[in-house]
């Protein structure tokens, strides 16, 4: 009975030691986070932002919004690199950036969990 219980023991250990050994090895970079958080970031912003800005401003804003982030993307893309802040628990990293988009755009907070190669936000809020 008890070698019973210590081989069970021994295989989650090893099961275990195995997940966190893949996880250590996929814990995805930064380089991949700028990707990642450049494409998320014009996609929702387009998807979200631009509808809110439509609702609250008037429909032809809509395109203007669009073709704003479009043309900020630049901007964008080297805020996300200078103001992204990296904490790597070497399992997985959690990724932080407070975005400062030009008016009439609001300003943002981004949360993203890299995890096994992919990356998932999990928060994006309004400041």
């Amino acid at each position: 009975m008890a070698s019973n219980k210590i081989g069970k023991i021994g295989t989650l250990g090893t099961i275990f030691a195995g997940i966190g050994a893949i996880a250590l090895i996929t814990n995805p970079g930064e380089a991949g986070y700028r990707q990642y958080a450049d494409e998320k970031i014009k996609t929702e912003l387009k998807n979200k932002v631009c509808e809110q800005v439509a609702e609250d401003l008037g429909v032809w804003l809509k395109g203007q919004c669009h073709i704003l982030i479009s043309t900020a993307s630049p901007y964008l893309a080297d805020t996300i690199s200078q103001q992204t802040q990296r904490q790597n628990f070497y399992l997985f990293s959690i990724y932080q950036v407070d975005l400062f988009l030009p008016a009439p755009l609001p300003k943002y907070h981004v949360a993203t969990i890299g995890l096994f190669g992919n990356y998932h936000t999990y928060q994006a809020k309004k400041l």
